[in-house]
């Protein structure tokens, strides 16, 4: 029982240290909110799986899968949240972006193929004015 509970908190901990690579190598602010957010939902997550297993008494149990059921349901809204906050104080994106897929759907057309609406080719790139 201690290795699993070892096991998983070693991989709760590799994930957290993963999403902290990826808001520092991440070249924008929506990456980076992506890395953090995915990364870090998870590394909680094995590490109050394993607080669970190690306590195994029921009161612990159940604090410990609210608090996962908690992340799993705030995280990603609040993540949506606030990207969507910094897109329409017009945060930059990263000028490699391809298609900026939520100015396309602003703009209306939503049935043509992306790059066709964006009047791009494969490999051009340009920002979001919106």
């Amino acid at each position: 029982m201690s290795i699993a509970v070892a096991l998983l908190l070693i991989i709760g901990s590799l994930f957290g240290l993963l999403g902290a690579v990826g808001v520092v190598r991440m070249p924008d602010l929506f990456t980076r909110l992506q890395a953090s957010t995915k990364a870090g939902t998870l590394g909680v997550g094995f590490i109050m799986i394993a607080s669970a297993m190690h306590f195994a008494d029921v009161g612990t149990v159940v604090r410990s899968l609210l608090v996962i059921l908690f992340l799993f349901l705030t995280a990603p809204v609040a993540a949506h949240i606030i990207a969507r906050a910094a897109y329409s104080v017009k945060v930059p994106i990263w000028d490699r972006t391809d298609i900026d897929e939520l100015r396309l759907a602003r703009e209306g057309d939503r049935h043509a193929d992306p790059s066709e609406r964006a009047g791009l080719k494969r490999g051009e790139h340009h920002e979001a004015t919106d």
